[in-house]
């Protein structure tokens, strides 16, 4: 008859329940919520919405800067190539005048020297 006695002065453990109305047999047992976690980015942790839009337009605004360098460096580089490109076909364009002329200048030669052996006074 003694465990039929109940004792009024031990505290009582509220437990727990779960979503269906079940009830955990373990006291000890914490309700569980969601894990904080330490190594997410600061952007993903900060819940206020304007702080992370504040975030994304600085990582916008740098891109865009980045790409604008990019563009420029990219720009002189192509007016450099340019530049040499040009100076080439120039000296080219000037070579093969210079050959011509000289071509030319042979061609005339050879031509006056024909002529001249076909005179009756100069015989080859």
């Amino acid at each position: 008859m003694q465990a039929d006695i109940i004792h009024e002065d031990v505290p009582v453990v509220a437990l727990a329940s779960s979503s269906n109305g079940r009830v955990s047999g373990k006291a000890w047992k914490l309700e569980k919520s969601a894990t904080v976690r330490s190594q997410l980015p600061k952007g993903v942790k900060t819940k206020r919405w304007e702080d992370r839009m504040d975030k994304t337009k600085k990582e916008q605004a740098i891109k865009k800067l980045q790409a604008e360098l990019r563009d420029e460096k990219q720009a002189e580089y192509e007016r450099r190539k340019e530049v040499t490109l040009e100076r080439k076909r120039i000296a080219e364009e000037k070579r093969r005048i210079e050959e011509a002329k000289l071509m030319m200048g042979a061609r005339k030669a050879a031509r006056l020297r024909k002529r001249a052996g076909r005179s009756k006074t100069v015989n080859h």
